[in-house]
């Protein structure tokens, strides 16, 4: 069952984009945001464990290969923690290789994108359709 979504002041929903790259981050932050979304940024795995817990975003992108501590970790204490378990994860990587896609998935991701496959929309379009659920 999905989590029912939550809305800033303004009533958007929050994205929180975990990803190290600061060109996709600010690319993410403005396309969402053009999107009506409220988005909040994290650099590294740590940052995004926090920011998961203390902002309570409505669905998470999340990059996999990331300092401090990888989206593996990140998901896992997301999915342990019982304020955080019920928050959709995309997992938007560029690792594709099956044995990475089944751990994502077994890991409790919501989804698993592989950035180099999916244009900034499609990934737009994917969040929508998670909120609706």
């Amino acid at each position: 069952m999905a989590k029912k979504t939550t809305h800033d002041d303004a009533g958007k929903p929050r994205v929180l984009v975990v990803e190290d790259d600061s060109f996709l981050a600010g690319m993410y932050l403005t396309k969402f945001g053009l999107e009506g979304f409220n988005v909040e940024l994290a650099s590294d795995g740590k940052d995004g464990v926090r920011k998961s817990k203390e902002w309570k975003p409505d669905i998470i992108l999340l990059d996999v290969v990331l300092p401090v501590m990888d989206g593996f970790s990140v998901l896992e204490a997301v999915r342990n923690d019982p304020d955080t378990k019920g928050i959709p994860v995309i997992l938007l990587t560029n690792l594709g290789q099956k044995g990475d896609v089944e751990r994502g998935m077994n890991l409790g991701a919501t989804d698993y994108m592989i950035k180099a496959h999916f244009m900034p929309s499609e990934v737009i379009d994917k969040v929508k359709q998670l909120l609706k659920q």
